[in-house]
């Protein structure tokens, strides 16, 4: 009878158990990864769901605001460093025909006009970097000379176009990141010109403040009177294959997306299914307990039995075989009744192992499935960070393409300035060989002249 006891060296799985080893199970995805700058970070997913959070909608100003103040960042990034190396590699002074120097610029009015508010004119509404621009000269006393030689220019008619020659004499000074970043200090002051969210408001601002210390190496010279600041600069960045190839990125990453939803959403049902073998592991051990105690008080029943057999045994000796037959069958109906119970058991003891098997099977597969969420977070990271630099890349060949275009404008401008000066030349080459037949035809006069002079005299 002791077989039919269940062993004591198997505990049986219970939802705390159960639960550890699903912890054990997902060590691959312990924790997620994020992007922050130039590191990756890590959460732990204790209290945390395995779906993805949600992304902030490209309508939300926020987020507006915030992409637009990292690229135009990068931009400047990116203009400032090509500037200070094209500068050095040149080794003279700069001039205003400069396309790097013009490009930046072009950054630096970007940069300023971010999150500026609209001043209301009887004219209209109008934007200006000039008003912030003027303040300097009251945190810095150096740029009151700046700001009188701006005012003093008789070309200038647009706040623009004064704030354009600001940051010229700026640069000539050699002072222009000592002005911003006294500028940045005072957000007080800027309030009254910028949005809260603006990149002069904001980290940014003093990033970029930072990094124009490098211009301080390069030797600018500008001549103000002849060149017409109030008007507007062309800019192109339109890219037609990057935007492409940033299309297909994303399309990559919404599948990958979609596929771990699909992913997350199998392991919720697997889940779902394990706590279901649970409480039916739970009500199977229950009932074991059950047919193991009712085992036992058979067990206990028997042995009452036997003690009563013999008794009855020893009395029957001396009694008559009626009551012997009659013990008899009460004593095979006791055990055919035992066998009954011990069949039961078995039963029982049968479908706990296969519960128990198909358990496991269901956390086998539970761990493939995490496996593979895991490996679509990887390539979603990868494809994120594709789509990085592939923006890095639209702004970079922006820069390159819209220099070039300054480029090919100013050669044109310039070709046609030889053009006009070559024809100027060739008019005066012909005065100049008019003039000089006039002179030989004239020196040829006096030549005959004085030749008579002289036998006269002789």
């Amino acid at each position: 009878m002791s077989a039919l006891t269940p062993p004591t060296d198997m505990p049986t799985p219970t939802t705390d158990k159960i639960t550890q080893a699903a912890m054990e199970t997902i060590y691959l995805c312990k924790f997620r990864v994020s992007m922050d700058g130039e590191w990756l970070c890590l959460r732990e997913l204790d209290d945390i769901s395995l779906t993805p959070d949600p992304e902030p909608t490209h309508e939300d100003p926020n987020y507006l605001m915030a992409n637009e103040r990292m690229n135009l960042m990068n931009m400047a990034k990116l203009s400032i460093k090509g500037l200070i190396e094209s500068a050095l590699n040149l080794g003279r002074t700069l001039d205003s025909d400069y396309a790097p120097l013009q490009q930046f610029f072009v950054v630096m009015e970007h940069c300023l006009k971010h999150g500026l508010k609209a001043k209301k004119t009887f004219l209209g509404q109008n934007k200006s970097f000039w008003g912030p621009l003027e303040l300097v000269e009251k945190l810095v006393p150096e740029a009151a000379e700046i700001t009188a030689s701006v005012k003093d220019l008789p070309g200038l008619k647009t706040p623009v176009g004064r704030g354009r020659a600001w940051l010229r004499l700026a640069l000539m000074q050699k002072k222009l990141s000592e002005y911003m970043k006294a500028l940045i200090n005072k957000k007080e002051l800027l309030s009254e010109f910028y949005e809260p969210n603006a990149l002069m408001m904001e980290e940014e601002g003093a990033i970029i403040a930072g990094l124009l210390v490098g211009l301080n190496v390069i030797d600018a010279n500008f001549c103000m009177k002849g060149e017409d600041l109030d008007s507007q600069v062309w800019e192109r960045d339109s890219f037609p294959w990057v935007d492409g190839q940033i299309t297909a990125i994303l399309d990559q990453k919404n599948y990958v997306e979609e596929l771990n939803r699909h992913l997350n959403a199998t392991v919720n049902n697997l889940q779902a299914k394990v706590d279901a073998l649970e409480k039916s592991n739970t009500k199977l051990t229950e009932e074991l307990a059950v047919a193991n105690n009712r085992i036992i008080t058979l067990q206990e029943e028997m042995e009452r039995v036997k003690e009563e057999s013999s008794y009855i045994l020893e009395s029957n000796r001396k009694g008559p075989k009626q009551d012997r037959t009659a013990e008899g069958q009460a004593l095979s109906e006791a055990r055919k009744h035992l066998k009954e119970e011990t069949q039961l058991r078995l039963d029982v003891e049968k479908e706990l192992e296969m519960q128990i098997s198909m358990r496991q099977e269901m956390e086998l597969a539970m761990k493939m499935l995490e496996k593979d969420v895991c490996e679509k977070q990887d390539a979603l990271v990868s494809l994120r960070q594709q789509l990085d630099d592939l923006r890095a890349l639209k702004h970079e060949l922006a820069f390159k393409l819209q220099s070039s275009d300054l480029g090919v404008k100013q050669k044109s401008e310039l070709n046609s300035r030889l053009e006009e000066k070559t024809n100027q030349m060739a008019a005066t080459i012909k005065q100049l060989e008019q003039s000089e037949k006039d002179l030989v035809k004239q020196a040829k006069t006096l030549n005959s002249a004085a030749n008579k002079l002289i036998p006269k005299h002789h």
